[in-house]
């Protein structure tokens, strides 16, 4: 009778199992193995792609997204990833600012009704919105190089002016700023708790879209924000070239690049009559149409989910957008083919990479002098950046793009020092043509930094074909193309 109640209970939780297994597996909570060809997988992999996955094929409106890069859930990075025995030295951080309102305005049309004053109540948001607003709001007497500042700290504008950061564009350095933090600060104590300004070197163009993009993402990494230890200093130039600007062959390697680029678009008829088609509808002749660089506004009105605009002649819609997309990634593609742009981002990149490299090596002999360095700045000045570290295959510069060089040290060999690079998050050091081929003969998953001092030293110059040319200034001056 015990044995028979065993029996029946046993059978009853066996049903009552298999009817939770059945249901789970119904509403998807729990992955089940699909058949493939009549063959029964046992593939672990999920069944459903994640959102992130890219489509086999171009696609504009995909990559349109990712340019966007509209705040969302965090992100998953690989900064700050090393061995136990390895210690963070230095990190050396070149953003692009945040989401902006357009720098141009496709003409007869009404300018995007975007909102630029910063409200804890409208989306995207970020916990420490409203305190950014307080703090900034009485940041009168911080310490910036001139013209510095003469610039507003935060967007406050009901409708934008033309270039202004929007809200958007605030999150997403705050966003930028916290993540860092907590693998900088919390995990690896980059700074002391008795941190200085000696501790920070911090320097942006005079657009008032970099200053705020670089004091969103301190107020997100650091501890204690103090004005009286945040000095910003200027950069005139969007290279970021200081007193090395005028450089000859830089400007002849732009001319050709330009010149491919317009080549290029005659080449593309249907790019010409969608232009037709819009500088139609706008009644404008296409030469003024084209001029004004639609895709910045179209772009905008796409990042903000804002309508196109619209005459009595017609509507300017998304097909024509994809056009355009379309082409600024074939022409990113053949860029990298023709490698003209290679020679005028080594020569643009050569100096701020340079003064990275000098700093490297000071805090690498033991200075904590700047341990955290950061450049607010453009599109114009990462993309030049990128393709000189051998990232051809990078993509262009979204908003609030980051662009990370980690220097550590070994404490099983103190005088030993290595190298990381990160874009967006992702660990790109062995794409780097200074270190493409080290993992191969060394199982570390750094690069020494001897590596990315003789590049930048040396081997720049001779990716450049400059025979005889053994620094930039050379490189820069030499006759011929």
């Amino acid at each position: 009778m015990l044995f028979r109640s065993r029996f029946l209970l046993l059978l009853a939780l066996a049903a009552v199992l298999a009817f939770v297994s059945l249901s789970l597996q119904f509403f998807h909570l729990t992955p089940v193995s699909t058949a493939k060809n009549g063959v029964s997988s046992k593939s672990r992999k999920r069944v459903m792609p994640e959102p992130v996955t890219e489509p086999p094929v171009t696609d504009p409106i995909y990559e349109a997204l990712l340019y966007c890069n509209i705040p969302s859930v965090a992100e998953r990075s690989m900064e700050g990833h090393a061995p136990h025995h390895f210690k963070l030295v230095s990190v050396h951080v070149f953003i692009r600012h945040g989401d902006r309102y357009p720098l141009y305005v496709i003409p007869k049309t009404k300018r995007p009704e975007i909102d630029c004053t910063l409200v804890a109540n409208r989306k995207p948001y970020h916990p420490k919105l409203e305190a950014f607003v307080s703090h900034m709001s009485k940041g009168s007497g911080a310490s910036f190089e001139s013209p510095l500042h003469s610039l507003p700290l935060y967007p406050n504008h009901p409708l934008c002016e033309m270039g202004e950061l929007t809200q958007t564009g605030v999150v997403q350095h705050l966003q930028n700023g916290q993540l860092l933090r907590d693998i900088y600060l919390k995990k690896h104590k980059l700074l002391p708790s008795d941190w200085s300004p000696d501790h920070l070197y911090l320097e942006t163009t005079g657009k008032s879209r970099t200053l705020q993009s670089g004091l969103a993402l301190l107020y997100g990494f650091l501890p204690d924000f103090d004005w009286k230890r945040i000095h910003f200093r200027h950069q005139p130039s969007a290279l970021f070239c200081s007193g090395n600007c005028y450089c000859p062959m830089r400007n002849q390697y732009l001319e050709k690049e330009q010149r491919r680029q317009y080549l290029l678009r005659l080449k593309n008829s249907q790019l010409e009559r969608t232009y037709e088609d819009m500088a139609r509808i706008v009644d404008v002749p296409t030469k003024q149409l084209r001029a004004a660089n639609p895709i910045d506004s179209m772009l905008c009105r796409f990042c903000h989910n804002v309508s196109f605009p619209c005459t009595r002649n017609g509507c300017i819609d998304m097909e024509h957008f994809k056009v355009i997309k379309t082409h600024q990634i074939e022409d990113e593609r053949e860029r990298r083919e023709k490698k003209l742009y290679l020679g005028y981002a080594l020569l643009g990149a050569h100096p701020i990479l340079n003064q990275t490299v000098n700093r490297m090596q000071r805090a690498a002999e033991g200075r904590r002098e700047e341990v955290f360095a950061l450049y607010s700045a453009h599109d114009v000045t990462l993309s030049p950046v990128l393709s000189a570290l051998g990232l051809m295959e990078a993509r262009f510069p979204r908003f609030a793009a980051r662009l990370i060089l980690e220097l550590w040290q070994d404490r099983e060999k103190p005088s030993e020092h290595s190298v990381r690079i990160l874009y967006n998050g992702v660990d790109v050091t062995f794409h780097t043509s200074f270190c493409q081929d080290h993992h191969k003969h060394s199982s570390k998953p750094m690069c020494p930094l001897e590596n990315l001092v003789r590049f930048v030293k040396r081997d720049m110059f001779v990716a450049l074909g400059s025979s005889g040319s053994t620094n930039y200034y050379d490189a820069c001056h030499r006759e011929g193309f």
